[in-house]
C-alpha cells in the first residue's frame, strides 16, 4: 500500500490543481476500468479525465488496479502496514462514489460498487454450481515476502469475492461514507490514504487512536451495516447487475433469496462477528513438528494467558509477528513442543494472531488442553491490564466468533490459567 500511496502522490504532483475526484477518475481511466455497472452509478469516463502519468507509473497503475485471479495467484491487491491485504478497485470506487455524492446521508452506488454486487455474484455462483467443491467467501492468502511483497498466493480455491476484495470493499464503504459528508473537504487523495493506512499507534495503543484507521476496519464496518440492510443491498445490486451486464446466472426468486440469505449469514459471522485473524503464513510461522492432535468440537473452556515474555505490548504487525516467531522458537526449541503452545494470541495492534488455531490441540494449560482454547495477550500484565480494545478482541469478538461458529459451547467457562488447580 505504501508504494501505491507514493505513486498517487507522484501523480498528484504531476497534475497540480486536480481535485481528488478527478484523480480517482483519472486512475480508473489509466487502468481501463469501466463497465456498464460502474457507469450506472458514476457516469462514463471521458478523454478529458486522462492524467499525466510518467514511466514507470504508466505501467504500474494498470497492473496494481486490475483485479484478477490467475490460478491461485491474486493480482490487483496490496499489503498494508497492518498486515492485511486489500484489493484497490473497490476501495477507489467507494471513494469516488462518496466524493461524487450530493445527497447525504444517501451515497448512491456506495454499497454495490464496493461490496454487495461482488457478494451477490459469488453467492449465486457457489450455490448454483457445485457447493461441495466451491466456496462463497474468501479465501485469504499469503505473500511471498512480507517485507517486499510481490506475489500473493491464495490459500484455497477462490470464490468470486476473496478476502482482499472484502477488505477493499469495507474500506471503500467506510471511507466513501466519510468523504461524502457535507462538511468534509478532502485536500488530496494520498493524504487520506496515508492517514488511514499508515497511522502509528503510541504507547496508549488503540484506546487513544483515531477512529478512521484501517486497524479498526471491522468495528467501523459494523456501525454501517446489519444483516437486513446488507440483504436489501445485495438483492438490489444483483438485479441491476443482471440488467446492465447481462449476467447469465438465472434462478427463481425464492431460490435466489435463499442463496443470498445463506451467504450473508456466513458473511456476517466471518466478517462482522469475528475479529480479523492474522494467519500463520503472514507472521512467518515454522511448520508444526509432527502430526497435530485434532480437537473434538465444541469445547467448553477458554483459558486466558499473558506471555510475560515478550513483556511489552506489540503495537505493529511487524512487532507482533516478531513476537510470535520468538514465542514459537522458544516453545519448539527450548521446551521441545511441536508448535507455539497457544491457540490464538492477541496483539495490541488490533489483531488476533493464529497459533494452533481452531482445530489443533494446544499446549497452554497442563491437563486441560483438550478441553479448551488457550488465548494469550502479548505482554506482561502482572501489574496492569491490556487496553480496552485489546481485551474486547478476546472477551467479546473472539469468544462470540467461537460460540456462533460451533467451536465453543454457548455456556462456556472462561478461566485465567492460574485459576486451575493443575497449573501449566
Amino acid at each position: 500500500m505504501n508504494n501505491f500511496i507514493k505513486a498517487v502522490e507522484s501523480i498528484e504532483s504531476e497534475n497540480p490543481g486536480l481535485q481528488p475526484l478527478a484523480v480517482l477518475r483519472g486512475l480508473r481511466k489509466a487502468a481501463g476500468i469501466d463497465t456498464p455497472f460502474i457507469q450506472h452509478y458514476l457516469g462514463p469516463l471521458t478523454d478529458k479525465e486522462s492524467l499525466v502519468i510518467k514511466s514507470p507509473l504508466n505501467e504500474y497503475i494498470p497492473n496494481v488496479l486490475t483485479h484478477q485471479v490467475v490460478q491461485e495467484l491474486e493480482e490487483g491487491v496490496v499489503l498494508t502496514e497492518d498486515g492485511t491485504t486489500v484489493a484497490l478497485i473497490p476501495l477507489l470506487l467507494g471513494l469516488e462514489a462518496g466524493l461524487k455524492s450530493t445527497s447525504w446521508p444517501r451515497v448512491p452506488g456506495l454499497y454495490p460498487l464496493t461490496l454487495t454486487k461482488n457478494l451477490a455474484v459469488s453467492f449465486l455462483q457457489h450455490f448454483q454450481t457445485q457447493p461441495s467443491s466451491s466456496i462463497h467467501l474468501g479465501p485469504n492468502g499469503c505473500w511471498d515476502d512480507v517485507r517486499n511483497p510481490q506475489v500473493f498466493t491464495l490459500s484455497g480455491v477462490p470464490s468470486l469475492v476473496t478476502e482482499a476484495l472484502i477488505n477493499g470493499g469495507m474500506d471503500g464503504m467506510i471511507l466513501g461514507k466519510h468523504v461524502a459528508k457535507p462538511n468534509k473537504h478532502l485536500k488530496t487523495l494520498s493524504s487520506l490514504l496515508r492517514r488511514y493506512y499508515t497511522h502509528r499507534l503510541n504507547s496508549a495503543g488503540l484506546d487513544a487512536a483515531p477512529v478512521l484507521i484501517s486497524r479498526l476496519r471491522r468495528s467501523n464496518f459494523r456501525k454501517l451495516v446489519n444483516f437486513d440492510s446488507l440483504k436489501k443491498q445485495v438483492t438490489k445490486a444483483l438485479n441491476i447487475y443482471r440488467r446492465l451486464d447481462k449476467y447469465e446466472k438465472k434462478s427463481n426468486k425464492r431460490n435466489q433469496q435463499m442463496d443470498i440469505d445463506e451467504g450473508l449469514k456466513t458473511f456476517v459471522h466471518r466478517y462482522i462477528d469475528c475479529p480479523a485473524i492474522i494467519p500463520r503464513c503472514m507472521w512467518e510461522a515454522q511448520p508444526y513438528r509432527g502430526t497435530p492432535t485434532l480437537l473434538s468440537l465444541p469445547l467448553s473452556f477458554l483459558y486466558i494467558h499473558h506471555t510475560y515474555e515478550p513483556s511489552q505490548p506489540c503495537l505493529t504487525f511487524e512487532q507482533c509477528s516478531r513476537d510470535m516467531r520468538a514465542m514459537q522458537n522458544f516453545h519448539q526449541n527450548d521446551r521441545g513442543w511441536d508448535d507455539i503452545g497457544y491457540s490464538f494470541v492477541a496483539g495490541s495492534d488490533g489483531y488476533v494472531y493464529e497459533g494452533r488455531g481452531w482445530h489443533w490441540q494446544g499446549a497452554h494449560t497442563k491437563g486441560q488442553n483438550s478441553k479448551g482454547y488457550g488465548v494469550s495477550f502479548i505482554g506482561d500484565y502482572m501489574t496492569s491490564i491490556p487496553s480496552q480494545r485489546t481485551m474486547d478482541l478476546v472477551r467479546n469478538q473472539l469468544a462470540k466468533c467461537a460460540t456462533e461458529g460451533g467451536r465453543l459451547v454457548s455456556n462456556f467457562t472462561i478461566h485465567g490459567h492460574r485459576q486451575l488447580e493443575v497449573k501449566k
